[in-house]
């Protein structure tokens, strides 16, 4: 009986317009944030490393360089926070998580084959 309640509580709030994407793929992230009572749109672009699956708390890291200093951002994929994902470009990956790229300085971070080339 719990597992039913779970399952009718996390359907309300599952997302149903997300792209499908995976690690490798180039990612804009539009991300809703919070400045005393304002709220504005943030994007946050860059290569997910990373992607989670398990129901209503999936998550995906994006990663990107920026003045020559790595930053990485882990999301949920259900927040009612995130706003919209854009997929840029899709990237040929053998790997599920691409960790290896922390230790990449400059453009070798950035050097991911395109699907389809």
């Amino acid at each position: 009986m719990n597992q039913n309640l779970l399952r009718a509580v996390e359907e309300r709030h599952v997302k149903s317009d997300l792209p499908d994407f995976g690690p490798g793929d180039t990612l804009r992230v539009q991300v809703k944030v919070v400045e005393g009572n304002r709220e504005r749109v943030q994007a946050f672009e860059g290569t997910c490393t990373a992607r989670s699956n398990a129901g209503l708390s999936q998550t995906f890291t994006v990663r990107r360089v920026a003045q020559g200093i790595g930053i990485e951002r882990t999301f949920l994929l259900h927040s009612p926070r995130l706003e919209r994902i854009e997929v840029r470009r899709q990237g040929k990956v053998r790997r599920a998580k691409l960790y290896y790229l922390r230790g990449r300085i400059g453009s070798k971070a950035l050097r991911i084959k395109e699907k389809g080339s």
